[in-house]
């Protein structure tokens, strides 16, 4: 089968609240044209096949809990686990994965979507920040508006936790504050 990156790629980092809400946004999408989307949920690794398995019901989608060394197919969704880093070989992109207690996030969020800040250039990347505890991901999502990438996060009615996204609003430079209907709808159009 013949791999290329893909031209638009999604970044999602969710926490507490978070799997209602990217179950409500992957059954919204149209045919992911060109755009693969990727998704860091805070979760036990031994609930993410059941999670994916649930996302699939309603959805043409094709989703896949991420494996080490697995590349990225276009059109396509992944959940990581643990720390899980995108890297280039040729013209193609894979996930490298380490499952390991020394993280304090499973999956990383910040190492995720980090990992794709070297690739702003060639790949037109959109973040999003959803509900959930803490601060994860903001720094990543901060590096990746430093670069352009559009970023975007929940507004406070929104969130069902409000502290990812309070955290995001205060620290990421021209992020865009949404609604879950607004997220969806603007997601839409990215992916046509």
């Amino acid at each position: 089968m013949y791999l290329r990156v893909p031209s638009r790629i999604i970044l999602i980092g969710a926490s507490t609240g978070g799997p209602g809400q990217i179950e409500k946004i992957i059954k919204a999408l149209p045919k992911l044209n060109d755009t693969t989307l990727i998704i860091g949920q805070h979760m036990t690794d031994g609930f993410m096949p059941s999670f994916a398995k649930r996302l699939m019901e309603g959805t043409c989608h094709e989703i896949t809990v991420v494996e080490n060394g697995e590349m990225l197919k276009e059109e396509h969704i992944y959940l990581c686990c643990g720390h899980t880093t995108i890297h280039k070989n040729g013209s193609h992109l894979y996930f490298s994965q380490e499952i390991s207690a020394l993280h304090d996030f499973n999956p990383d969020i910040n190492i995720l979507f980090n990992s794709f800040v070297p690739f702003t250039n060639e790949i037109q990347i959109l973040s999003l920040i959803l509900t959930g505890i803490g601060e994860d991901g903001v720094n990543g999502c901060k590096n990746l508006s430093l670069k352009g990438c559009v970023c975007i996060t929940e507004d406070e009615s929104s969130a069902i936790v409000d502290g990812m996204p309070s955290r995001a609003r205060n620290e990421v430079p021209n992020i865009k504050i949404c609604n879950l209907d607004e997220i969806i709808h603007i997601l839409e159009e990215f992916c046509k």
